[in-house]
């Protein structure tokens, strides 16, 4: 069923979005993402030296930005904010995506930005965590080695089957779209172990506020 919902979504991939006003800012790999996020039913992501993008504010996500010069182009950095910030409306349209958000503690104790833009950033994530759509963990460094070794990842589903159609995968010059259902199954399971170390919802709106209270 997967396969199928796949197969559409590649039919369908020269129809036009919003992403594509911003020209050649946007590489192909990255319009494929995009396109990838807007359809999917839900979206589950594992980030252990970040906040998601889909949960990170205009401050956090230039800070992001600017520190990685090998990637991005100094000059394209303000559209690539911007759509950052208009990449949020998937959790909050017609017919939203389910966003499950699992962060390492380290990711929310980095001042990226700076302390102020720090704490923005994680009073933001307390208050996105309220949405109905979106459900946040956090691994705390108490539990050790995690299965999240394995790098961050996020995992996209297009039907009600909890087995993800798409995983994606980045590095510093290339993406990686994986659709091999063992690979698939694999990074499932790593999801489940993650899910499973990770304090619960409310423990870890508890943890942020602390982190906060500190910066």
């Amino acid at each position: 069923m997967e396969r199928d919902a796949l197969e559409v979504l590649a039919r369908d991939s020269k129809k036009r979005g919003w992403w594509h006003d911003y020209g050649d800012t946007i590489p192909p790999a990255y319009a494929d993402f995009l396109g990838l996020e807007g359809d999917a039913r839900y979206i589950r992501t594992w980030q252990s030296m970040v906040v998601p993008g889909l949960l990170q504010t205009e401050h956090y996500a230039r800070a992001v930005l600017e520190a990685n010069p090998a990637a991005v182009r100094p000059e394209r950095i303000d559209q690539l904010v911007e759509i950052r910030m208009e990449r949020k409306e998937v959790l909050s349209k017609a017919e939203p995506a389910r966003f499950w958000a699992i962060i390492w503690e380290p990711a929310l104790r980095c001042p990226v930005g700076g302390r102020k833009v720090q704490r923005a950033q994680l009073e933001h994530l307390a208050i996105a965590a309220q949405m109905p759509t979106v459900t946040l963990q956090v691994v705390p460094l108490e539990v050790g080695a995690t299965a999240g070794a394995c790098g961050a990842f996020v995992m996209f589903g297009f039907t009600d089957s909890p087995n993800p159609g798409a995983v994606f995968l980045e590095t510093l010059t290339s993406s990686h779209y994986l659709e091999n259902q063992v690979e698939l199954d694999g990074y499932g399971l790593v999801f489940e172990y993650l899910r499973s170390a990770a304090l619960d919802p409310a423990k870890s709106l508890d943890m942020i506020a602390e982190i906060a209270a500190e910066t």
